[in-house]
């Protein structure tokens, strides 16, 4: 069996490594240190596995998906396998609620504006072509010489030392400076900007189970993090409409949403940056880190990317598909009864997708834990998951990563582990290493 990541300590977990299918637990505490060695037991043993009395309601069931022609097979049709998320949309907009009434009674501004936005599948595109890929989607590489500027103005303040906590001083704040950027707001806001972001992922983080679900102290806490976000947002849309700029929030202040032949009134803007924010930050972060991971581990790699930066685009997609940033979700249902792998699944059952066990099927891709520039397909990998629901910001994640390692490959000769690291990971569905002491040659 393969061990990952190699150097891992297994001892340092709660959870003991699996050995057995009856050992696989991937929402224990501790699972994310035996994450990859579950996958491989699942894929032998359980592709599809059962999670009883895991459903939406009472009596249902939810299922884990594993393998990469039964997660691409979902997320292709949102039609058969409709999103979790899109389902409650369309219902609270046919009940008549406004985006106000769903703010009031769920305190979830993302949830309140798409409600008018994109509560049909046809509006999700819309809304996506019109309002978002402008800046984050088809339009990303706009911004290269906006993340050029931040990745080596974030370099100079460490490239003395010979050795850097990677994550805190690299990887987390590059793409908070870039959304920061994007979306038009100081530089200087972004301590607080991290501190409503870090309480907009608390249910992937801290949540309980497949279901992210959260105790009542655990909710409270969460909604008490987030006090001052919407009215910081509300006085930025202000200032914008009133003096419009060149950036994100500017251009959502001015834009005449086409679908619904109208502006975007301010809390549906609002919607829109808690999205940006849910979605922009977490996945570059915990790419770049693992990356860099990738790169202390393998002899050469390093030295092979800095004369070769063709291969650049290459290595950060197979980094993307080797440890992917987000691990799994439950965000499909199934609207009919369905076999996936000889295995019967009802209609109305829930599905988590588990991607990054997809990104390391042996019967997708050959070797799956070896890192191949030369792999044929590279994004057909399932980081961003794929088809019409594919991640928005992915674009800009791939520019972002690309643009990082083509900074650094510049300004550091030699990349490697520094003392001081055990690789421990946060609890939740992404793939966050808490540290990352690195040591390097300045170039």
């Amino acid at each position: 069996m393969t061990t990952y990541p190699k150097h891992i300590n297994h001892e340092l977990s709660p959870m003991a490594c699996p050995v057995h299918l009856g050992d696989v637990d991937l929402f224990g505490a501790g699972a994310q240190e035996h994450w990859y060695e579950a996958y491989e037991i699942l894929h032998r043993e359980a592709p599809v596995l059962r999670l009883d009395g895991g459903g939406l309601t009472p009596g249902t069931d939810a299922f884990v998906l594993t393998k990469h022609a039964d997660i691409s097979r979902v997320v292709r049709d949102p039609e058969r396998y409709p999103a979790l998320g899109q389902a409650r949309l369309g219902q609270f907009s046919q009940e008549g609620m406004t985006a106000e009434e769903v703010y009031g009674k769920f305190r979830n501004l993302m949830q309140a504006s798409m409600v008018t936005l994109r509560p049909t599948q046809e509006l999700y595109i819309k809304h996506r072509k019109e309002l978002t890929d402008p800046w984050v989607g088809t339009g990303a590489t706009r911004h290269r010489e906006m993340i050029t500027k931040h990745a080596n103005d974030l370099i100079d303040e460490w490239i003395d030392d010979g050795e850097v906590e990677f994550i805190s001083r690299f990887a987390r704040p590059l793409p908070q400076r870039v959304m920061a950027t994007i979306l038009g707001f100081p530089l200087a806001d972004i301590p607080q900007l991290a501190e409503w972001g870090d309480a907009v992922v608390t249910p992937f983080v801290h949540g309980h189970g497949h279901k992210h679900e959260m105790t009542p102290e655990q909710t409270k806490v969460m909604l008490d993090r987030l006090v001052g976000f919407q009215d910081y947002i509300y006085e930025h849309v202000q200032a914008k409409r009133a003096d419009p700029q060149d950036d994100m929030v500017s251009f959502l202040c001015g834009a005449r949403y086409e679908a619904l032949d109208r502006k975007l009134t301010d809390l549906e803007i609002a919607g829109i940056v808690h999205a940006m924010i849910l979605g922009g930050l977490e996945t570059t972060q915990y790419a770049l880190e693992e990356q860099a991971q990738l790169v202390s581990e393998t002899p050469g790699l390093f030295e092979q990317l800095r004369g070769d930066r063709t291969k650049v685009r290459a290595f950060t997609e197979e980094g993307l598909r080797m440890r992917s940033p987000t691990h799994g979700l439950s965000t499909r249902v199934t609207s009919r009864d369905e076999v996936f792998q000889g295995v019967e699944v009802p209609a109305g059952s829930l599905l988590h997708l588990r991607f990054a066990a997809a990104n390391v099927d042996a019967e997708e891709f050959d070797c799956p834990f070896e890192l191949d520039l030369e792999r044929e397909g590279l994004t057909r990998h399932v980081a961003f998951s794929a088809g019409p629901r594919v991640c928005p910001g992915a674009n800009l994640s791939r520019v972002e990563q690309q643009i990082a390692w083509n900074v650094l490959l510049d300004r550091v000769a030699a990349l490697d582990y520094a003392e001081g690291n055990d690789w421990l990971h946060q609890p939740g569905i992404m793939l966050g290493t808490l540290k990352l002491r690195l040591r390097f040659t300045r170039a």
